[in-house]
């Protein structure tokens, strides 16, 4: 049974490390939560290190770009782990081939920019559909369109037999008050018409062994009890800690919201109501990140 608590600060001193999810714990897409940002400032003022541990289908340079526009406090975070860097290695290793239909927004194009980082990368070239050896995606072409929209292209894709590279495996994102569709929506509805979706961030392990080499960068070796993960998605964060057994601390007020009854914190019948529908074990919970 999960453990509500108040505060941050009730836990941290047991964790070295904490892999913090971005959107609906520190900020919600359009500016930061201030309680978030000032807890993580005080974690990291007592010796912690925070690993920001995110979905975007981008790579770490662009995020830190965005956490600058809105106004998320550099000191609150160490260094960025991303799903778009995961995926990026892996598309140019060549997991798709290397003609790709690409999927998403012009906002994102920059999944395509070199990545110095890989040895031999493949050369990469978009085209039409038709010419694709594989699709990438990192999110619908329009984030509030039901993703059933893509189930033409997702059908001629399956038949041919092409695979999809799942950028962000998220299926919902609430941006303001609004909520978005993300790229872990089209790769579940291409899953199931038959296609085959690839996957490299939160809940799979590949975006956890990034974020471990980061904290080898900051030459911090810290074991699998010393870490905390943090973030408001089910079978993302939650689930992708259990995976890798670490303990975690389930933000209630963020996707879940209204199915655990948060305002201040969660109310805990509709907490353990969800818990096990949802069939998750978080190690602690709280409304908001503070």
């Amino acid at each position: 049974m999960t453990q509500i608590i108040e505060q941050l600060a009730e836990i941290s001193d047991r964790y070295d490390a904490l892999f913090v999810d971005l959107w609906g714990c520190v900020h919600n897409g359009l500016a930061p939560f201030g309680d978030a940002v000032s807890a993580l400032q005080a974690y990291r003022q007592r010796g912690g290190t925070v690993i920001l541990l995110t979905n975007a289908p981008r790579s770490r340079h662009e995020v830190e770009k965005q956490l600058d526009k809105i106004g998320v406090a550099r000191d609150a975070w160490d260094t960025i782990t991303t799903s778009g860097d995961s995926a990026r290695a892996a598309m140019f290793n060549g997991v798709v081939g290397s003609k790709v239909y690409f999927i998403g927004t012009a906002f994102d194009t920059t999944f395509f920019e070199p990545l110095h980082l890989i040895e031999n990368p493949v050369e990469i070239s978009r085209v039409d559909l038709e010419d694709a050896e594989g699709i990438v995606c990192t999110g619908p072409f329009d984030p509030l369109a039901d993703p059933t929209e893509l189930r033409p292209q997702l059908l001629y894709a399956k038949q041919k037999g092409m695979k999809l590279l799942c950028a962000n495996p998220d299926i919902v994102v609430d941006r303001g008050e609004n909520r978005e569709w993300c790229a872990g929506a089209v790769a579940q509805l291409y899953t199931e018409m038959g296609g085959e979706s690839l996957y490299f961030g939160k809940p799979h392990p590949p975006i956890y062994d990034l974020a471990r080499r980061r904290l080898a960068e900051l030459g911090r070796d810290v074991p699998p009890a010393g870490i905390l993960a943090i973030g408001d998605g089910a079978h993302t964060d939650i689930d992708g800690a259990m995976g890798e057994d670490i303990d975690s601390l389930f933000i209630s007020g963020g996707l879940a919201a209204a199915e655990t009854k948060t305002s201040h914190q969660p109310d805990p019948d509709a907490l353990n109501a969800y818990i096990q529908k949802e069939m998750i074990n978080p190690s602690f919970t709280i409304g908001f990140l503070r």
